[in-house]
């Protein structure tokens, strides 16, 4: 099993996770519309001409996705019961078609569950990166951690 149980993290831990993954036109499109974002700045090209980006940006919330989808081989893969939530998500650089993105995670903190004692809860920071060394998404991510068996 490739994630961690709760006993392996640790306060302060950082992995910066081997995969990267290059967005695409179509990534932007599919995720955009399958979740029904009307919005121009994701879909039109010809609106997103006439902004201050020149171009369309990437939806944010798919950076959200895949930032932290990037970390799950090498934290939570098989060990997580789920996540409790997302908090602090800021996105200081667009991403557009064509950036390719690598992510880092930090422990802020861990704790025992109060009512289960099979596991205990890790708070991840998550940061996503361009190509350009440019932080493009931060999130604090709370998920509840399987203990060793």
């Amino acid at each position: 099993m490739a994630g961690l149980y709760y006993e392996e993290f640790s306060v302060g831990l950082e992995i910066v996770h081997p995969w990267t993954r290059t967005v695409t036109e179509t990534d932007n499109v599919l995720f955009t519309s399958m979740t029904m974002n009307v919005q121009p700045l994701h879909l039109d090209a010809a609106f997103a001409a006439k902004t201050e980006f020149g171009k369309p940006l990437v939806n944010s919330i798919f950076t959200l996705g895949l930032m932290v989808g990037i970390s799950v081989n090498d934290t939570t893969i098989g060990t997580t019961v789920g996540n409790l939530g997302f908090s602090d998500v800021k996105f200081p650089k667009p991403v557009f078609a064509g950036d390719t993105l690598r992510v880092r995670t930090k422990v802020l903190a861990m704790r025992e569950s109060r009512s289960r004692p099979d596991v205990g809860i890790v708070d991840f920071e998550h940061t996503c990166w361009n190509q350009r060394d440019e932080m493009v998404a931060i999130c604090r991510r709370q998920a509840m951690m399987r203990k060793k068996p």
